[in-house]
């Protein structure tokens, strides 16, 4: 059967003692042995304290490492978080610069207005594209979790509670509302 190491200070200690009997020196020979037992018992004892000691320390110090490693990773994610979608803007804005140094003689309103049109449709898909979704709740259902109600109107044309008018639109990023679509809802007249 094979004995199972564990703790030193749960099992007990056995100690050997030699006897033997010599006139007046019974006591003094069996405590000799039995104080030696006990301080190599001690040394050792000490001695694993001080392995489990410095494992800790180092155990220790590894986790702070880690710790500190994260808070830095953490700041870096948070610093070029953004990069890719300033990268993506970076379009829209030249092209809103190119619209703005057209010649103010020779550029027609429609051209303007389409050059516009194209900007924003650029910007659109730059949002879209990150994940920001368009809340634009014309005629449907009031609700509550992505709409914000400003007045109340009565309308014949629609059932009660629904969109009547879209005052500002609203947007999700990934299912997280960024803002509510404001919005003006229908009643019975």
């Amino acid at each position: 059967m094979m004995k199972k190491k564990g703790n030193p200070f749960e099992e007990p200690v056995e100690l050997k003692v030699e006897q033997e009997v010599k006139s007046g020196h019974e006591e003094v020979e069996t405590a000799a042995p039995t104080q030696e037992v006990a301080d190599e018992a001690l040394v050792a004892a000490e001695q694993e304290l001080t392995l489990h000691r410095d494992a800790m320390l180092r155990m220790q110090a590894e986790m702070e490492n880690l710790r500190k490693r994260l808070i830095r990773d953490l700041e870096k994610s948070r610093r070029f978080a953004l990069e890719r979608i300033m990268k993506d803007l970076l379009q829209v804005r030249d092209s809103m610069e190119r619209g703005l140094e057209t010649d103010a003689e020779s550029a027609t309103a429609t051209a303007l207005l389409e050059g516009q049109a194209l900007t924003l449709k650029m910007l659109a898909k730059v949002m879209q594209d990150h994940g920001l979704e368009l809340i634009d709740p014309g005629g449907e259902a009031f609700n509550p979790e992505f709409h914000e109600a400003v007045t109340v109107l009565p309308s014949a044309d629609l059932d009660e509670n629904s969109v009547l008018e879209v005052l500002q639109k609203g947007y999700k990023l990934h299912d997280r509302l960024v803002r509510p679509a404001m919005v003006v809802v229908s009643r019975k007249p």
